[in-house]
């Protein structure tokens, strides 16, 4: 049986409410949670710092695709003999079972090349809820082919991070995860520079508070490529 195009994701993200989700969205030109998003528009604070539209355009094309999000399990086929209504079941009841909470306050950060908002110190919560998601939704998880693990592969992987990438079809889960929202793709140390000074700027007032951890979504790449989109959202209920 051919395997089924689109993929799913369980990502954290910020209320739709909130800043951080708001400026997220404005920053990278497009929310998720549309199914029609026009022509993405950079921030005015970009053009403003010099940056062009162009330069905009491709250092968030990538994070662009994925929405503003922080992965938690990552992208993958459902297995056979599952559904999407069995995964949004299991979505249900996981956030049913937790209860919201407070985690670190961000900034923006250099992680690995890219810009990213991160944890400015240590984020044991956020750890903890990438484990129980990686964990819980496993058995919906259909295992990659050998063209996903090469690619995987195709960067170097430390022995551990081989390990894990057998064990649970990606590398950088469990001791390897590292919280990030990203915000950029891989920059130049002097294109970093003139990023990071604009995205201080304006998430400046959405990181004035510690992160509100209150849910998790499901999202859904329909084809090879396609921008993500949010299936459902689901709140933390639990007491």
């Amino acid at each position: 049986m051919p395997q089924a195009p689109e993929r799913y994701a369980v990502y954290f993200v910020p209320d739709r409410d909130s800043a951080l989700w708001q400026t997220g969205c404005r920053w990278l030109g497009r929310n998720p949670d549309r199914t029609q998003d026009t022509a993405p528009v950079p921030p005015p604070e970009a053009a403003e710092a010099g940056i062009s539209r162009e330069d905009w355009a491709a250092a968030t094309a990538e994070p662009r695709r994925y929405g503003f999000h922080a992965t938690l399990k990552p992208p993958f086929h459902l297995a056979e003999g599952c559904d999407v209504a069995d995964l949004d079941m299991a979505l249900a009841r996981f956030a049913a079972g937790r209860k919201a909470s407070q985690g670190p306050v961000l900034s923006v950060a250099r992680l690995g090349g890219f810009l990213a908002l991160c944890p400015r110190g240590p984020a044991g919560g956020l750890d903890t809820l990438a484990g129980d998601c990686l964990r819980a939704f496993e058995p919906f998880r259909r295992l990659p082919d050998a063209e996903t693990l090469a690619r995987r592969r195709a960067k170097g992987l430390s022995p551990r991070q081989e390990v894990l990438l057998e064990a649970w079809g990606y590398p950088f889960v469990l001791e390897e995860f590292r919280f990030h929202m990203t915000l950029t793709d891989h920059l130049s140390d002097d294109a970093a520079a003139r990023f990071r000074s604009v995205l201080e700027g304006l998430f400046a007032d959405a990181l004035t508070s510690p992160l509100a951890v209150g849910g998790i979504a499901l999202f859904r790449e329909p084809a090879p490529g396609a921008p993500f989109e949010t299936v459902r959202r689901y709140l933390f209920t639990g007491r």
